[in-house]
């Protein structure tokens, strides 16, 4: 029991120290791209994000997604490209997370057009999206991490898991 205890001490004094650099701080920036998942096919997102003051990021993505689909006894594909902003506020300081976590909420604004096959009536489709998210990441190292989103209420819902790569300056 005393190796387990000492073992598990380490792994805990190991996340701790790591020397990763998150949340972003001011004036620097991150790329994410991944992939996400929702109801309506796999999107491929990338995107950039801002530190606009500590604690404080902006961000904007763009993303598509094509899938197939039977409805009655026809077959359609449809096309979603989507181009969005967003603001998230990192809980990082207030809840004192170790640099190589970082977690965050936000909200996202954006636009998306929707085409479907030429034979669907009402083929097109475009408009505003607004939603929320909630997020984290885990950096492996000072610029390289994981990413995994979570989001509802808009063309953007679902999820999303992908990659990070973090520019300081």
């Amino acid at each position: 029991m005393k190796k387990i205890n000492s073992i598990i001490f380490l792994a805990f004094t190991a996340v701790i120290t790591l020397n990763a650099q998150c949340p972003l701080k001011k004036s620097e920036y991150q790329f994410n791209a991944g992939l996400g998942f929702s109801d309506w096919g796999v999107p491929v997102y990338a995107g950039v994000d801002f530190g606009v003051y500590n604690d404080i990021t902006a961000g904007i993505e763009a993303s598509f997604r094509s899938y197939n689909e039977d409805i009655y006894t026809a077959k359609y594909s449809s096309n979603v490209f989507g181009i969005a902003g967003n603001g998230n506020y990192h809980f990082n300081t207030v809840l004192e997370i170790p640099k190589n976590w970082d977690f965050y909420a936000g909200i996202t604004l954006g636009y998306y057009s929707w085409s479907l096959s030429a034979d669907y009536p009402g083929n097109n489709s475009s408009g505003f999206g607004l939603g929320a998210q909630i997020g984290g990441r885990y950096f492996f190292s000072k610029k390289f991490g994981l990413n995994l989103e979570f989001g509802g209420g808009s063309a953007f819902s679902g999820g999303k898991i992908g990659i990070t790569y973090t520019i300081n300056k």
